[in-house]
């Protein structure tokens, strides 16, 4: 989030690049917005999405923190006191972890949404259950958590606000060096990042390649007792499983199952959350609200 200092967001996950004398930001991508749970109240405007979207996590689109980004992408928004540098100052070197664009859900959160789609087509005397049937399920399994061309935007517009808001790191002659995971989307972002900067601020040139390196930016694959301890132990996860089972979930699985007329049986907390997450993506994939979003209030949002 481009307001004065970029800051990471999310946890360091697969991502991507280390950049020595410019790069900045981190992504989350991806939001949603909320629509009625009726057919009658479906054309309700996306500012509805408000109570949900400040509980996208890692999935929020930029737009959320810094709203001055919808009407101009390219804006380093409103000058706060105390953030230009003092006029004795000059910036020597910029260094940033960034986490990539904006991007399509995984194969496995696509299988579930298909999965509960299916369900809801065979509930066609149900009215929020025909909202959503009717709703076109465009994801396919071959996306499997590649960039979106939002992430791509998204790479592309940092990089041409950190050249203007630090404009003498980024002159002809300076040093410009990337360094990405090898998944596809952090490599994608960080062309994309390198693609903002232009052909004239001759950093090294549009052949400037990308250093993959998940020594560096994939550390935790690396580490043998992270994997061993956390990656391949069922037990670490058992608090996560506690509380999918957890009075908390089952109150928000009963809800979602009254609205869509299903049994609380055909619902678990793998598919209560796909449906979530899918109000998330299509905000930041497609800046458009969801009738997904329906199902969930904010109190739904914290759980």
């Amino acid at each position: 989030r481009p307001s004065p200092p970029p800051r990471p967001a999310g946890p360091a996950s697969s991502c991507w690049r280390r950049a020595v004398a410019a790069m900045a930001l981190w992504r989350a991508a991806v939001a949603g917005s909320c629509v009625a749970l009726l057919l009658l109240l479906l054309l309700l405007p996306a500012a509805a999405s408000l109570g949900l979207s400040g509980y996208f996590g890692t999935k929020s689109r930029y737009e959320e923190v810094n709203p001055h980004l919808v009407q101009d992408p390219l804006s380093l928004g409103p000058v706060a006191a105390g953030s230009r540098l003092p006029v004795a100052c000059a910036p020597l070197q910029l260094r940033a972890v960034l986490r990539h664009g904006t991007r399509y859900p995984t194969a496995g959160q696509i299988r579930r949404l298909g999965q509960l789609h299916s369900r809801l087509r065979r509930q066609t005397a149900c009215p929020a259950a025909a909202a959503l049937a009717a709703w076109h399920m465009w994801y396919e399994e071959s996306l499997d958590g590649r960039l979106a061309p939002q992430g791509r935007r998204d790479m592309e517009h940092l990089a041409r606000r950190l050249a203007a808001r630090f404009p003498a790191l980024f002159a002809a002659r300076r040093r410009l060096e990337l360094a990405s995971s090898s998944k596809h989307r952090c490599l994608q972002s960080g062309a994309a990042f390198r693609r903002g900067f232009g052909p004239a601020l001759s950093l090294g040139g549009d052949e400037l390649e990308v250093e993959v390196n998940d020594s560096l930016m994939r550390f935790f694959d690396h580490c043998a007792k992270f994997v061993a301890m956390v990656e391949e132990n069922d037990a670490a996860m058992r608090q996560v499983n506690a509380f999918k089972e957890g009075p908390e979930m089952k109150k928000v699985l009963e809800k979602v199952a009254d609205a869509l007329c299903l049994p609380v049986e055909e619902l678990n907390a793998d598919l209560v959350q796909v449906a979530f997450l899918t109000c998330s993506y299509e905000l930041a994939i497609k800046n458009l609200t969801s009738p997904w979003c329906s199902l969930f209030s904010e109190e739904d949002a914290k759980v």
